[in-house]
């Protein structure tokens, strides 16, 4: 899907394009329509940058303890037994 959006002021603020499409993508997230990666992706910015940008807006990161469960799952998988402490 293309949306096309013209730079516009609104109020005193200009809104580019760019901001626009952040802004669609933080919605998206905040939502629960996209996950975090999606998100960065739909935003065409990094995933660092659109943590950041979540962390000014004050939107909190929707990990769970079945995610952490998941992500130290993998750690465990990936990691070579040589570097297991």
């Amino acid at each position: 899907m293309t949306i096309e959006l013209p730079d516009v002021m609104l109020g005193s603020q200009p809104l580019t394009s760019e901001q626009a499409q952040i802004d669609f993508a933080v919605g998206l997230y905040s939502g629960g329509h996209a996950s975090l990666g999606r998100a960065a992706r739909v935003s065409k910015i990094s995933h660092t940058d659109f943590m950041r940008e979540l962390g000014k807006r004050g939107i909190c990161l929707n990990y769970t303890v079945d995610d952490i469960a998941h992500d130290m799952r993998m750690v465990d998988e990936l990691m070579p037994d040589s570097c297991a402490a």
